[in-house]
């Protein structure tokens, strides 16, 4: 009886050092990545006016700007009014092309967020 008793915890030790079989590793996820780099959409209603334009567009509708800084992807133009500071952002359409405006951002002199509508249009009425 003492023998089996010994051979049957020595078979529940052995059982225990068994290994399971090896887990199957996860399926790899395949990501695919965009073509081009994706630029945020940008509501433009009521922006027509300034989107898309080049320096002497802008020139001609608001006149010299306060700012005029060159970066070495695209160019920044800001133009000042009693209402606002308009901030144009011009990049490429693509190597060795035009720079056109992409982005606009507008404040008062303040600092505080104006609508970039407005701003607009009182910076042409000056």
């Amino acid at each position: 009886m003492k023998q089996v008793l010994t051979i049957s915890t020595l078979a529940l030790l052995l059982a225990g050092c068994v290994s399971a079989p090896p887990a199957r590793p996860p399926a790899p996820v395949q990501r695919t990545a965009a073509a081009f780099p994706v630029r945020p959409v940008v509501a433009t209603r009521g922006l027509e006016a300034v989107m898309g334009k080049d320096v002497a567009a802008l020139k001609r509708l608001f006149g010299e700007p306060r700012l005029d800084v060159v970066e070495v992807n695209g160019r920044k133009l800001q133009f000042v009014g009693k209402a606002c500071v308009l901030d144009a952002f011009l990049y490429p359409e693509g190597k060795g092309r035009t720079e056109i405006v992409t982005y606009i951002d507008a404040r008062r002199g303040d600092g505080a967020a104006v609508d970039r509508v407005s701003c607009i249009e009182a910076l042409q009425r000056r």
